[in-house]
């Protein structure tokens, strides 16, 4: 049989399909936690907009009886309320329900606090612990709270991303005979295995999501050289106003990344499938569990106690009782 027909047919039987299995086994071993954390916290901020908006939403004020106070009045206010800072800003909105934001200073620290404009209340910090959590998860999704270098260990990330997907596209292919069976999962079907089932069809329709998360996250991470080769096989016109392909291109991978150049059904899509890469690790690490590490530790039990029966046995003392 010709190495295209055994790839037809048996491709679990072709060397570079076994190759490429302990590739993608071993990625995704190795991204397993980064692709998790990645899933999960991409999927939460698909919807950042909407989640800033609720959470950083500022109280709102009933409007007292007399008028409001003067931005010296609310200055003598925070004084009072913090003797060792120093009053930096007042602001005063324009719309009468909203709470006047005031800035105080000391040393070098800075801190926003929220005014009843009426009453002079203390209404608490001006940023709001839930809009502090958005970007703190945002920041954890772009930079790993490592600034610029994790803004690089992204970008590895997505090169290896995309190295698990090639490889698992390849080693998806199960034999012309078989194929449809790997579109689909049926725990009834066959439930030991089930998990390789799901991990098969989730990977084969999740495939195009994965890549091209991938790419964009790379282009999210170091925009810089993605900028140099446009401009590299576009060159700028100044004098043109017109937006070159390529400045169209990097902008449809930015908001590609997060699906926000559609309407909220899109953004539902995104979410979902967002979680996939969530389920393929748990599917992939169940099956390196069963497959690899199980099997090493039961092998591992067995001869631990041979090895030391047999150092036992070639001990002085043991082979001097032998002989008597």
């Amino acid at each position: 049989m010709s190495d295209w027909e055994k790839w037809k047919r048996r491709p679990q039987t072709v060397w570079l399909r076994r190759a490429l299995f302990q590739v993608h086994l071993w990625t995704g071993i190795g991204l397993g936690l980064y692709i998790l954390l990645m899933s999960v916290t991409g999927s939460a901020l698909v919807f950042r907009r909407e989640m800033v908006k609720s959470l950083a939403r500022e109280p709102r004020v009933a409007a007292g009886p007399g008028p409001r106070l003067t931005e010296e009045e609310l200055k003598q206010v925070a004084r009072r309320a913090y003797p060792d800072y120093e009053v930096t800003r007042v602001s005063l909105r324009k719309s009468p329900d909203q709470a006047a934001e005031v800035s105080l200073e000391r040393r070098d620290k800075t801190v926003q606090r929220l005014f009843n404009p009426y009453t002079g209340a203390d209404l608490g910090d001006s940023i709001r612990l839930g809009f502090r959590f958005v970007l703190w998860l945002a920041d954890l999704h772009d930079n790993l709270l490592a600034a610029n270098t994790g803004r690089l260990i992204n970008a590895a990330g997505g090169i290896f991303t995309m190295l698990l997907v090639l490889t698992g596209a390849v080693i998806w292919w199960p034999g012309i005979d078989t194929w449809r069976r790997s579109l689909s999962f049926r725990w009834k079907t066959n439930p030991k295995g089930f998990n390789w089932a799901l991990h098969s069809a989730l990977g084969f329709w999740t495939l195009l999501f994965f890549f091209m998360w991938a790419i964009t996250g790379i282009y999210l991470s170091i925009p810089q050289t993605f900028n140099n080769v446009v401009d590299f096989l576009e060159p700028l016109n100044a004098s043109s106003r017109k937006l070159r392909f390529g400045d169209l291109v990097l902008s449809w991978l930015a908001q590609a990344h997060f699906g926000r150049f559609a309407g909220i059904w899109i953004k539902v899509i995104w979410t979902v499938i967002g979680l996939a890469p969530a389920a393929l690790f748990i599917t992939g690490t169940l099956m390196w569990w069963k497959r690899v590490l199980k099997p090493w530790l039961v092998r591992k039990a067995i001869v631990a106690p041979q090895v030391q029966g047999v150092d036992a046995a070639s001990r002085p003392e043991n082979s001097v009782q032998a002989r008597s």
